[in-house]
């Protein structure tokens, strides 16, 4: 299939190959990217290769990178620091709505319009003719990335060598990228399909490709941001999370941005073994995906906005959020995040959490997370109406409540016994 620009009232059509001759490649360093660059070289007229990494937060992942790019064929390196656009444009919202996809708490979702949006932009500075990615044709991140593309440069070309290439397996890219002199930081016995940022690690691949297969989260090596329950200290930890808003201000009393305490809670939750979980999922292309992820500060995040929530949201914004998160969840999963409805939904989650706007203190105690105190000056428990013992709350008022609310169910009895 040749790449291919809009023609004026006509289709997408791709560029023919001999016309491509400057391409970003979205580069994580990793198994796919670090080949993508010789293979484009060799299948795609020696074009200049300008690779584009996003830092989202994945630490020792972006070191050595500059020198690998450049030695495998890219002309340069642009690393472009992305944690906070991602935490306070997409991470922040979708805590706000609580969402959740079948139980996952985003990850890799959360970086993907990040990224793709740089990408974009970073081929239209440098007059690029195409836009590269490793994202296989199974998964899912490659729709996120070219719905990005195509929201900030509907024109340009994308190229997804997964969709052309003969390579088939990931044994077929380390053989690639041995004949070729790519330096890489796995063998074929750890080559786990692995996606990290602030927010989370996915490990995918390999023994897990079987889910009767029980993970073995003891392998040294194996987890990456916190240990297994079974290795927690037999002490709980405790913290406390300050909101305004439905956006967390404070670690342990001291505030600081949300990507910090991002980072702090990875580091408190990871060390008690929170936020592992063993999941099947139903990927956007139609097929069940098992994983293991690693969210250890955001499943704490999570669960402390929850708990806010409780006190200071009323029970019908509270339900109608909770329906709502589910395709706030979908939109984020399904690479939809530039997009009037996304927008809409996150209006709506700011309304709803007006009042989201107090501390919350948990205790940690392998795996578990347990509430331990909320305290909000919006809250809407009041003591004396559900106390046990005497209130200002009249009981005889639930009579007459009784008899309107039941009212349709006595009509519907009586029409039965031909009594109306």
């Amino acid at each position: 299939m040749q790449p291919t620009v809009k023609k004026d009232g006509g289709a997408y059509l791709m560029k023919p190959k001999e016309d491509i001759k400057k391409i970003v490649l979205a580069y994580s360093g990793g198994l796919d990217t670090s080949i993508i660059i010789p293979w484009l070289k060799e299948n795609y007229n020696n074009p200049e290769i300008i690779a584009v990494s996003g830092d989202v937060g994945q630490a020792g992942e972006l070191d050595g990178l500059e020198e690998k790019a450049l030695k495998t064929g890219a002309s340069k390196l642009i690393v472009a620091d992305l944690v906070d656009e991602m935490v306070d444009e997409v991470i922040i919202p979708a805590l706000k709505m609580d969402a959740k996809y079948e139980t996952y708490l985003l990850g890799t979702a959360f970086a993907r319009p990040i990224l793709g949006r740089k990408l974009a932009q970073v081929a239209l500075e440098e007059h690029a003719d195409a836009v590269c990615h490793g994202c296989t044709g199974k998964g899912n991140d490659q729709v996120r990335f070219e719905l990005a593309v195509k929201r900030f440069a509907p024109d340009m070309t994308v190229i997804a060598p997964w969709r052309e290439w003969s390579i088939r397996s990931r044994d077929e890219e380390i053989d690639y990228a041995e004949a070729h002199n790519v330096p890489l930081k796995i063998s074929r016995e750890t080559n786990y399909s692995k996606d990290k940022n602030l927010w989370h690690l996915s490990h995918e691949g390999l023994d897990l490709e079987d889910p009767a297969n029980e993970p073995d989260y003891d392998k040294p090596g194996f987890l990456e941001m916190g240990v297994s329950p079974k290795q927690a200290p037999d002490t709980p930890a405790y913290v406390t999370i300050d909101f305004e808003k439905g956006v967390p201000v404070a670690l342990n009393g001291e505030r600081m941005k949300a990507s910090k305490i991002i980072a702090g809670l990875n580091e408190i939750g990871g060390a008690n073994g929170v936020g592992i979980i063993d999941i099947v999922e139903n990927r956007l292309v139609g097929m069940k995906d098992r994983g293991v992820y690693e969210t250890p500060g955001g499943t704490i995040l999570y669960f402390a906005h929850e708990q806010l929530e409780m006190l200071t949201v009323d029970k019908d914004t509270l339900h109608a959020k909770q329906k709502l998160a589910i395709d706030f969840a979908d939109l984020i999963y399904n690479g939809k995040w530039f997009t009037p409805l996304r927008e809409a939904i996150s209006a709506f989650a700011d309304k709803a959490n007006e009042n989201v706007t107090g501390s919350v203190r948990l205790k940690l105690y392998k795996g578990n997370i347990i509430p331990a105190g909320t305290t909000s000056p919006c809250s809407l428990y009041s003591e004396n109406l559900a106390t046990f013992d005497e209130s200002d709350y009249d009981q005889k008022d639930a009579a007459g409540f009784i008899n309107l609310w039941g009212l349709p169910t006595k009509v519907q009895a009586l029409r039965e016994k031909g009594l109306l």
